[in-house]
């Protein structure tokens, strides 16, 4: 079922979390928050908006690290419905398309409902002080669209909130596939 992410709630605070990558290294919201801020990714592996965007995602991540901005990538579905988002496809998914930022398995979902995730890719940037600033989408650019001219609205939203402490007050919500709950 296709969803729309909510308008961001400007502010509200990043929730925290315990969550380990499948060979089991465990993250914290304070081991991924960096000094500049933090963006939290939801996604899974076979949803076709995720697939349709993640080598964008994965280059843009890339570059929020280099800038100070902690990021992570959740995966929160119920792959025992879902087996092609299961741990073990997480760990391909990531050397298939260069995501250099954790993944986490969020087993009981309860990461995804503290954060009021609904849909993959759901976005969440934090400021620097964990306070809520973007909850857009990844860019301009639809499933089917060539992205080499792309606007890349949350690249350009987590710089301006690494570098104002604000994010854009006009913001696009993300679209993509219903979180798979049990």
């Amino acid at each position: 079922m296709l969803l729309q992410s909510q308008v961001c709630d400007f502010g509200w605070p990043a929730p925290d979390f315990r969550l380990s990558t499948p060979d089991g290294t465990e993250h914290t919201r304070s081991s991924v928050m960096g000094p500049r801020g933090m963006l939290i990714a939801f996604i899974c592996n076979h949803c076709p908006y995720v697939i349709a965007l993640i080598d964008r995602l994965a280059e843009d991540m890339k570059a929020l690290e280099a800038e100070g901005i902690g990021c992570a990538a959740i995966m929160s579905n119920d792959y025992a419905a879902y087996p092609a988002d299961a741990p073990a496809r997480m760990t391909d998914f990531v050397k298939v398309h260069g995501l250099s930022v954790p993944y986490l398995v969020d087993e009981d979902q309860s990461v995804a409902r503290a954060f009021g995730a609904v849909c993959t890719p759901d976005f969440f940037g934090f400021d620097a002080q964990g306070g809520l600033q973007y909850r857009g989408r990844l860019d301009d650019k639809g499933m089917r669209d060539d992205p080499a001219d792309r606007v890349p609205e949350l690249l350009n939203a987590m710089r301006q909130v690494a570098e104002t402490g604000q994010g854009p007050s006009e913001q696009t919500p993300s679209m993509g596939c219903s979180l798979k709950w049990r």
